[in-house]
């Protein structure tokens, strides 16, 4: 039994032990259909961002259903609070040691629309509440860059600009945010050389120092879909984890399988399963398992 099988039987009987009626697996699906994703400090560096603050409206981010950064309890922060520590724990527990770069975090898809920027930035969202870590959200989705649109923010100077020189320092890409811990380096500008840009030794320079500068960072990169994009599968050689974002009822399994099989073998991979049933419009349902390298 390959890692996507174990992830969908261990799901399958954590749903059914949850709930008999619902979350059942087909043979040709990956649990059921989404509704979630709106396709929406404490600097552990000592260097400073140079690209100016970003003030994300964080009750408007609440009503569209991402996690709360407030003392509110609500599902959708339950759910991510046990999709990140099991996160936090392969990047700095005993797993750490046999993964490179564990700290850096890949979230992807099989295809586009199936939610991995709404997971992406709920990720960074929630590890931005601990108490003793920082997180970086990179939007590495340079084809079609979500993450500023999502937090209803304008795109402004980026990753591209960084890879091609245009900015000097990546500081000068990275922006504070009005979340504490949580810092943001947006895409950028298109460009026809995106692939060759993000299989460049700037950009492994870069990543190497993301994940060895700051001992309590964690990067969540948010990458392009895995099927059928070349840039995707160099941004897998540069992480440690990945979590592919499933969407329920519209996810195939046998795209699931062939989007892992893009994946560096040596990962850690999560998997998480984008139930999107809205609850009291307070949250979303995920569904979660984690397998990877041991």
């Amino acid at each position: 039994m390959n890692t996507i099988e174990r992830a969908l039987s261990k799901q399958n009987e954590k749903n059914k032990e949850e709930n008999a009626a619902e979350n059942t697996v087909s043979k040709n699906e990956i649990f059921g259909t989404s509704q979630s994703s709106p396709e929406v400090s404490k600097a552990a560096s000592s260097t400073p961002s140079t690209a100016g603050n970003i003030e994300i409206d964080l009750f408007k981010m609440e009503e569209k259903g991402f996690v709360s950064t407030s003392a509110k309890r609500r599902l959708i922060n339950e759910e991510y609070r046990a999709i990140k520590r099991k996160i936090i724990d392969n990047a700095f527990g005993p797993l750490s040691k046999s993964l490179n770069n564990s700290n850096i975090i890949m979230v992807t898809s099989s295809k586009p629309g199936e939610g991995k920027t709404f997971t992406a930035i709920n990720l960074a969202l929630s590890i931005a509440l601990e108490q003793d870590k920082t997180v970086l959200l990179v939007d590495a989705d340079v084809l079609r860059p979500n993450v500023m649109r999502t937090l209803e923010l304008q795109n402004q100077q980026g990753l591209m600009e960084y890879l091609l020189g245009e900015k000097s320092d990546i500081a000068e890409v990275m922006c504070q945010t009005n979340v504490p811990n949580l810092r943001i380096i947006p895409a950028g500008k298109s460009h026809h050389l995106s692939t060759e840009l993000l299989a460049s030794e700037k950009m492994y320079d870069v990543v190497q120092e993301f994940a060895n500068r700051y001992p309590d960072r964690i990067v969540i990169v948010d990458t392009p879909p895995l099927l059928g994009i070349n840039e995707t599968a160099i941004l897998a050689n540069l992480a440690g984890q990945a979590i592919v974002v499933a969407e329920e009822q519209a996810t195939k399994i046998s795209d699931i399988q062939e989007a892992v099989s893009h994946l560096n073998p040596e990962m850690a991979i999560g998997f998480v399963v984008n139930k999107g049933q809205k609850i009291n419009r307070k949250g979303t349902g995920y569904g979660y398992y984690y397998a990877g390298a041991n």
